[in-house]
């Protein structure tokens, strides 16, 4: 499942600090070899060069309405 910018996602990633946290896309990169990576913005940071198989999509229970 591919991912665009303002998409809710769920990080699944037990090296980063925002493992297991909701956060919004703000950024797709592909490279020459055509993957594909984003940066998430989470309430307390962000997170560079995120692969597809790091995220899944987020239910809309798990969503902050700000």
């Amino acid at each position: 499942m591919s991912f665009e910018k303002d998409d809710q996602v769920v990080l699944n990633d037990e090296h980063s600090e925002f493992d297991g946290e909701t956060g919004t896309v703000t950024q797709t990169m592909e490279s020459m070899f055509g993957d594909v990576t984003y940066t998430v913005s989470f309430e307390d940071g962000q997170e560079t060069g995120v692969p597809e198989d790091d995220l899944e999509a987020a239910d809309e229970d798990d969503e902050d309405d700000e």
